[in-house]
């Protein structure tokens, strides 16, 4: 097996006896608000969908991060929105994941017209600006939480096709990989026993960094209205609705604070997973 494939053992040697402070802080700040989104039911103060508060009420102790316009708690959608927004995230950077990494797999193998056949595919959702295209796909589909990750993963599985389509031709001249073809593996048997494993760091590296990513987008969707249906707790839903009430800092900026804390936190992480992972800079 090729030496760019770490162990278990190893990364987490590097991981705490690194100089990684960052990244574990970025794992940490993602770890919270993980166990946020599983536990929020227990966490937050008041029905997320509940009017009876004031309305446009500045933060109190009753209600920590105020009302919005219909006496609903900020804290308790933020806390709520944390369910909705980061699993679906991270569902669209797993998928966008599997589906690219296969046909990137097929192309960077096979090569010649499936390689040619894939790659323009690529290229032509490549060629329009990622947000535009994940609008114009959602408002075809119609506005709703996974019409909205459908657009998102129309537009996101590209670059993993083109990461992993340049691996596999690189290591598919590579002498294990000759070796395992004289000794009569197929196609499949190749891709997965001598090259999927040496992949895995590098897409993983991409698939952390990409967290950040699906989260502004998928927030900005339901920000746009082509995402989230009221009254469903959602970030960028709830920054839209601040909007309307400018002078009320509070509905918009906690939920601002969370996008950005979670996107800088798998960031962090990404960056700290990279080093960790990238054979030229890893410690032997």
């Amino acid at each position: 097996m090729s030496t760019t494939v770490v162990s278990r053992r190893r990364l987490t040697t590097r991981l705490f006896h690194g100089n990684h402070t960052i990244g574990l802080i970025g794992a940490g700040i993602a770890l919270v608000w993980v166990l946020v989104a599983i536990f929020a039911p227990l966490i937050q103060q008041h029905d997320p969908l509940d009017q009876s508060g004031t309305a446009l009420m500045a933060p109190t102790g009753s209600y920590w991060f105020g009302t919005d316009a219909l006496g609903r708690d900020v804290f308790s959608r933020v806390i709520n929105g944390a369910r909705v927004t980061i699993p679906l995230s991270l569902l669209l950077v797993v998928m966008s994941l599997l589906i690219g990494a296969v046909l990137g797999a097929i192309a960077g193998y096979f090569g010649k017209w499936v390689d040619s056949t894939i790659m323009r595919l690529c290229d032509l959702v490549m060629a329009f600006p990622t947000v535009i295209l994940a609008m114009v796909v959602a408002a075809a589909l119609g506005p709703s939480l996974i019409n909205a990750v459908i657009a998102a993963l129309i537009v996101s599985w590209p670059q993993y096709a083109r990461v992993m389509r340049g691996l596999v031709m690189t290591m598919r001249g590579q002498n294990y990989v000759v070796a395992g073809r004289l000794l009569g593996y197929s196609p499949m048997k190749s891709l997965l026993r001598d090259i999927a494993p040496n992949t895995i760091g590098p897409m993983i590296v991409l698939a952390s960094l990409d967290v950040g990513t699906a989260i502004l987008l998928l927030s900005g969707l339901s920000f746009l209205g082509l995402g989230a249906k009221p009254p469903q707790a959602e970030w960028g839903s709830m920054i839209s609705d601040a909007m309307k009430n400018f002078d009320s800092w509070w509905i918009g900026v906690f939920p601002g604070v969370a996008i950005l804390t979670v996107v800088v936190a798998f960031n962090l992480l990404g960056d700290t997973l990279r080093d960790i992972l990238d054979p030229n800079t890893a410690e032997s």
